[in-house]
């Protein structure tokens, strides 16, 4: 009678860690989900709005001020590199910003 009771008790103890080590899976995956979505949907750096860049990693408000006030002034930013131009972005930040956004050519 013990085996069976220590039996259905381990039974049970597997069947649940088993549902809990599943139940933890799930947020990472769709972590994984939503950055391979973000990564395929990139804006446009020379038509975004402030906004819309404030929210790229690394850009506040005032880099995306900077942004739209660069492209007012000399037209679009075709690349990365024209990208550290602008007030306040660097070689780092420029290819770090590269990943979310798509230029002009």
């Amino acid at each position: 009678m013990k085996t069976v009771v220590f039996a259905f008790a381990m039974t049970c103890v597997a069947l649940v860690s088993n549902q809990l080590f599943a139940w933890e899976a799930k947020p990472q995956q769709t972590i994984d989900q939503a950055q391979s979505t973000a990564a395929v949907q990139k804006i446009n750096l020379n038509t975004a709005s402030a906004e819309q860049l404030a929210l790229i990693p690394g850009i506040g408000q005032q880099k995306a001020e900077a942004i739209q006030k660069y492209i007012a002034e000399h037209g679009a930013i075709r690349s990365e590199q024209q990208l550290t131009e602008v007030r306040g972005i660097g070689p780092r930040l420029a290819e770090k910003v590269a990943q979310y956004v798509q230029f002009d050519h």
